[in-house]
Parts: C-alpha cells; sequence; structure tokens
C-alpha cells in the first residue's frame, strides 16, 4: 500500500477534525475514505461526461463509472443524460 502526504489549509484541517469526531473515525481512516469517495464520484462524473459528448458507449461508460449498467441507466436519467445514439446503439445493446 502506497503512502500520500499533503499540506492543507487550516480551515480543512477544521472541516476534517469535525469529519473524524462525527464519523468516528482515525485521521488515516477518514482520509482514506474521503479520497476513496471522491474519486468515485469523480469516475461518475468523468463517464456523465463522456457519454454525453458522445466519444464513449453505454456499457463503456458504465464500467468507467464502476457501476452496473442499471445503476449508471439511473444515474445517467437523475442527471438528464441522454445517451442512445445510432452509431453506438448496436455496440450497447451487445453488451446488454
Amino acid at each position: 500500500m502506497g503512502s500520500i502526504s499533503a499540506r492543507v489549509p487550516d480551515e480543512l484541517e477544521t472541516e476534517l477534525d469535525a469529519y473524524l469526531e462525527d464519523e468516528n473515525l482515525d485521521r488515516s481512516t477518514a482520509v482514506r475514505k474521503l479520497l476513496s469517495e471522491g474519486l468515485e464520484e469523480w469516475r461518475r462524473e468523468r463517464a456523465l461526461d463522456q457519454l454525453a459528448a458522445g466519444t464513449i458507449t453505454f456499457s463503456k461508460a458504465a464500467e468507467m463509472a464502476g457501476m452496473s449498467v442499471w445503476d449508471f441507466a439511473q444515474l445517467a436519467k437523475e442527471r438528464d443524460i441522454t445517451w442512445v445514439a445510432d452509431d453506438h446503439l448496436d455496440a450497447d445493446l451487445e453488451a446488454l
């Protein structure tokens, strides 16, 4: 397992301390959890952006987001992103 060290502004450290107390976590566990959640959200947003731009298929976007196609379809619906495009339809249907 790798190690990451970072300097953060005092305000962020204060907020992290409040999070530690609320969640009853040690600092290392809390930072890992927050980093994991942030990267998960980043993957989803990246997949949604590429899907909306038409640069990847729906099934590839779901894979990129680390979600099942059904869960990703719900997320895309919630974000009002249309993913059915003629040139990607065959590949999407094949993947399902």
